[in-house]
C-alpha cells in the first residue's frame, strides 16, 4: 500500500493543497488570500511538474492496476501542470481588475488538474471516469465564474448539460465493454479485443467510448459546445480550456485506444480518422466568418484537435509521439495567443473584435511581430515550429497507411491559413480608424506573448528535449 501511495504522491499533494486552500478561504476571508493562493498554486504546479519530470523510473501499476505510472503519464502530467501554471499567472491581473479573483478559482483549477492527472494514469474504466468527472465538475464551475454575465452563465450551463450527455455516452460504452470483455481493467480488455475478432457488442462499446472522449477534445460532431463556452467564459478560463484539459483529453484518448484496444487498431482506426478529417475541415471553414477572436480560437481549437487525432489514427508508436509533440507545440502557441488576447483592451475594457487590431503594428510593433510569429505557427507556415508539428502528424498518418488523411490534412491546413493570415493583414495593412487599443505595459502577459513567439523560432533548432521525451512516452504506451 505504501508503494501504491507513492505512485500517486503528486495527486495527493495537489488534492491536499486544494482542500487546505478551501479551509483557509473559509476561515480567513476569501478576498485576503485569493491573490497569494493563486501564486502559491502556480508555484506548486511547477514544483510538482519538476518532481514528476525528475523522478522517472520503471513503469509501475498501482492499486491492482487501477493506476498506471509510466513514461506516457509523466509526460502528460508535466504538460498539464506547466500549462495550468502559465494560465494562472496570466489570469491574475484580468481577474483582479474585474472582481473575479476569488479564492475558489485557483482551488478549482487545482482540483481539475488532479482529475486530469488521474485521467492520464488510468488503467481501468472506473478510474478513467472518476478522473474525468473530477476535472469536468471543476471546469463547469469556472466556466460560469462571472456570475453577473448572462453569457458566462450560459457557457457554464451549456458545458454542464452537454458534458453530462458525453459522460452518459462514455458510461454506456464502458458498461458494454465490461459486459463483453468481463473486466474494466485495460490489461484485461486488451486480451479480449483482437483486431478482426472483436464481438459486435464490444465494437459498440468502443464507439460509445470514443464518442464520450471526442466531446472532451471538442472533435466534430461533438464540438457544438466549444464556440459558446469559449466566448462566454472569462478569457483566462477560456485560455485554460484551450490548454491543459486538451492535453489531458488527448492523452486519455491515446491511453484507452492503445492500452485497452491496442490489439484492435483496425476496429477503431477509421473512426478516429473520420473524427480527424471532420474536425480539420469544419474548424478551418467555420472560423473564416468569425469576427470575435475567442470564437475564432474555438474553431481553431477544433481544427487543431483534428490534426492531433491524425497522429493518433496512425495506430503506431510514432503516431503517439507525433500527437504528443503536436500537443506540446499547440499548448505553447495558445498560451501566447491568449496572453495577447488578454492585452486587447480599450479604455480598460476588454476588446474581442478582430477588426480592433487594425494597424496595431503601428502602435505596438514588438507585440505585433510576436503575434505574427504565433499566427504563422498556428497556420503551419514554415519555418516556424507549428509547421514541424503538423509535419510530424502528417508523416505519422502517411506511414500508418492513411495517405488520404495526410492529403486531407494538407488541404485543411491551406484553408485554415486564411483566418490566421487575416489577423496579420489587419495588424499591418488594415484601415486606420483612429481608435487604437490601449498601450498597456503588459508585464507578465507581455512576457508570455514574446516568450511563446520566441519558442516558435528557437524551437526549430532545439525543441528543449520535448521530442525525445515524447518518443520515450510513446514507447512506454505502445510496446
Amino acid at each position: 500500500m505504501t508503494n501504491d501511495l507513492i505512485q500517486i504522491l503528486p495527486e495527493i499533494i495537489l488534492a491536499g493543497f486544494a482542500l487546505a486552500g478551501l479551509m483557509f478561504g473559509a476561515y480567513f476571508g476569501k478576498d485576503a488570500i485569493a491573490r497569494p493562493l493563486l501564486w502559491l498554486t502556480a508555484a506548486l504546479f511547477v514544483i510538482v511538474a519538476a518532481m514528476i519530470a525528475t523522478t522517472g523510473g520503471a513503469d509501475v501499476a498501482a492499486f491492482g492496476g487501477l493506476i498506471v505510472n509510466d513514461g506516457f503519464a509523466r509526460f502528460a502530467k508535466v504538460a498539464i501542470l506547466v500549462s495550468a501554471a502559465a494560465v494562472l499567472l496570466m489570469s491574475e491581473s484580468y481577474m483582479e481588475r474585474r472582481g473575479l479573483l476569488r479564492f475558489e478559482y485557483p482551488v478549482l483549477v487545482a482540483l481539475s488538474a488532479v482529475g486530469m492527472m488521474v485521467m492520464v494514469s488510468a488503467g481501468d474504466l472506473m478510474t478513467l471516469y472518476m478522473g474525468l468527472e473530477l476535472q469536468s465538475l471543476a471546469l463547469y464551475v469556472v466556466a460560469s465564474l462571472r456570475r453577473d454575465s448572462v453569457k458566462s452563465t450560459e457557457a457554464g450551463l451549456k458545458y454542464f448539460v452537454l458534458g453530462a450527455l458525453s459522460s452518459g455516452l462514455l458510461l454506456y460504452g464502458a458498461s458494454l465493454v465490461y459486459g463483453y470483455a468481463g473486466t474494466t481493467q485495460f490489461s484485461g480488455i486488451i486480451t479480449t479485443a483482437q483486431s478482426g475478432e472483436t464481438s459486435l457488442g464490444l465494437l459498440f462499446g468502443i464507439v460509445f467510448l470514443i464518442s464520450g472522449m471526442a466531446f472532451k477534445v471538442s472533435a466534430v460532431p461533438f464540438h457544438m459546445w466549444t464556440p459558446d463556452v469559449y466566448e462566454g467564459s472569462p478569457t483566462p478560463v477560456t485560455a485554460f480550456f484551450a490548454t491543459a484539459p486538451k492535453v489531458a483529453a488527448m492523452a486519455l484518448f491515446a491511453r484507452v485506444l492503445h492500452d485497452a484496444f491496442g490489439q484492435a487498431v483496425g476496429d477503431w482506426q477509421q473512426i478516429v480518422a473520420l473524427l480527424s478529417v471532420l474536425s480539420m475541415f469544419l474548424g478551418a471553414v467555420a472560423a473564416i466568418g468569425q469576427t470575435n477572436i475567442k470564437r475564432l480560437m474555438a474553431f481553431s481549437s477544433i481544427a487543431h484537435m483534428g490534426y492531433a487525432l491524425m497522429g493518433l489514427a496512425a495506430g503506431t508508436a510514432f503516431g503517439v509521439q507525433a500527437m504528443l509533440v503536436y500537443m506540446a507545440i499547440y499548448v505553447t502557441m495558445n498560451v501566447g495567443v491568449f496572453a495577447f488576447i488578454l492585452l486587447m483592451e480599450k479604455d480598460g475594457a476588454p476588446v474581442l473584435e478582430i477588426s480592433s487590431l487594425n494597424l496595431y503594428a503601428r502602435h505596438q510593433p514588438g507585440r505585433a511581430a510576436a503575434l505574427l510569429v504565433l499566427m504563422f505557427s498556428l497556420a503551419g507556415v514554415p519555418p516556424f515550429l507549428g509547421f514541424f508539428g503538423k509535419l510530424y502528424v502528417l508523416r505519422a498518418a502517411y506511414e500508418g497507411g492513411l495517405a488520404w488523411l495526410a492529403i486531407a490534412g494538407v488541404i485543411a491546413s491551406v484553408i485554415g491559413a486564411y483566418y490566421y493570415l487575416r489577423i496579420v493583414f489587419f495588424m499591418y495593412f488594415g484601415e486606420d480608424r483612429g481608435e487604437a487599443l490601449d498601450r498597456n505595459r503588459g508585464g507578465v502577459l507581455g512576457v508570455f506573448v514574446i516568450g511563446a513567439a520566441a519558442i516558435m523560432v528557437v524551437g526549430i533548432v532545439n525543441m528543449f528535449g520535448v521530442e525525445a521525451a515524447a518518443g520515450l512516452a510513446a514507447g512506454a504506451l505502445v510496446e
